[in-house]
């Protein structure tokens, strides 16, 4: 099974590199050319649909008034590669459908912390101090690998999982705690962890996914495995989240989406109690959490999206002179 999860995410990495690189062969010009007729498509859309683009916009991009850039923005044409790849061809996919000479703001990385200026990030905490926090869809590659689940929820293991690394005091605690209760398989999978009663071995996804009940823990910001745990025929277990992403953890619900945990873990075994007894509790909110992840898998929608989010900064930075602006501002 190991082998096979490896070579699946391998294939995952190659599909993403290999379509990026594919992209970078196109001049920039071509791209900036492209910016203007994808952008109004929009306008052909159905109502319904546009009213989602919009309110998506609106969330990642929650400007409401014209700003200016720090001293150390970067210009588009002096965008570089720092140490990720993943993150700057993301970037880079949307950068090049703008003018060289506009200047922007961007963290890469694990962002837990609010900005001065308006600048570009991958995760931002969930705070109503949030707006200066402008989401994208970075490192794509690790945080939306999803695995197709066909075990039915009925014939999975009635037990709840959990494997990573505990390198958090919030992830040891639960892990000290519950490593050996009996309606538990978790486990801190690092090697710094040998020799604890709470070290595991290392599960797939696809062994996972044999599980009725799956945790997430958030680490130094959003948790990975979540997208792919609220993609599955599994019921999604966890506190209420901290941090959000391109993802809108920010949105989701609890007990429509996911369950929501007590902070200290202390109604853990009574939510289990209750979902076991409640199957067909369990498989509505699957199916809620299952068409909140089918809003993300439309990637002409996504690029749409990301554009607009991109093109509402720029206008509001005073950098772009498109009148009337494209992208509304409430």
């Amino acid at each position: 099974m190991a082998g096979r999860e490896k070579f699946r995410r391998n294939l995952h990495k190659f599909r993403f590199y290999a379509s990026q690189a594919g992209g970078l062969l196109l001049p920039d010009h071509w791209h900036r050319g492209r910016r203007r007729p994808l952008l109004e498509e929009f306008h052909a859309l159905p109502e319904a649909e546009r009213h989602d683009i919009l309110d998506r916009v609106a969330y990642y991009n929650q400007l409401g008034r014209e700003f200016f850039l720090p001293e150390d923005a970067v210009s588009v044409s002096d965008f570089r590669r720092e140490k990720s790849w993943a993150y700057y061809l993301d970037l880079k996919a949307l950068l090049r459908y703008f003018p060289r000479d506009l200047r922007l703001s961007y963290r890469f990385g694990d962002v837990v912390d609010l900005f001065e200026f308006p600048t570009f990030v991958k995760s931002r905490p969930i705070s109503p101090d949030n707006e200066r926090s402008i989401l994208l869809k970075l490192n794509r590659v690790r945080h939306y690998y999803f695995v197709a689940d066909r075990l039915p929820y009925d014939q999975k293991k009635p037990l709840l999982v959990w494997r990573g690394s505990c390198h958090q005091p919030h992830r040891r605690s639960f892990i000290e705690a519950f490593h050996d209760h009996p309606r538990c398989d978790v486990g801190d999978v690092h090697r710094k962890s040998l020799g604890q009663p709470w070290h595991r071995d290392v599960l797939s996804v696809q062994e996972q996914l044999q599980y009725r009940f799956i945790l997430s823990i958030e680490g130094n910001d959003v948790a990975t495995n979540l997208k792919w745990i609220l993609a599955s025929n599994s019921l999604c277990f966890m506190t209420r989240p901290r941090y959000e992403t391109w993802f809108m953890e920010g949105r989701l619900v609890p007990g429509r989406h996911y369950v929501e945990l007590a902070d200290d873990y202390s109604d853990l075994e009574e939510k289990l109690d209750h979902y076991q007894a409640h199957p067909e509790e369990a498989k509505r909110i699957i199916r809620n959490a299952n068409r909140h992840v089918a809003r993300f898998q439309d990637e002409r929608k996504e690029r749409l999206i990301g554009l607009m989010v991109m093109q509402k900064y720029f206008e509001l930075s005073g950098q772009l002179s498109d009148r009337p602006r494209f992208v509304p501002v409430p």
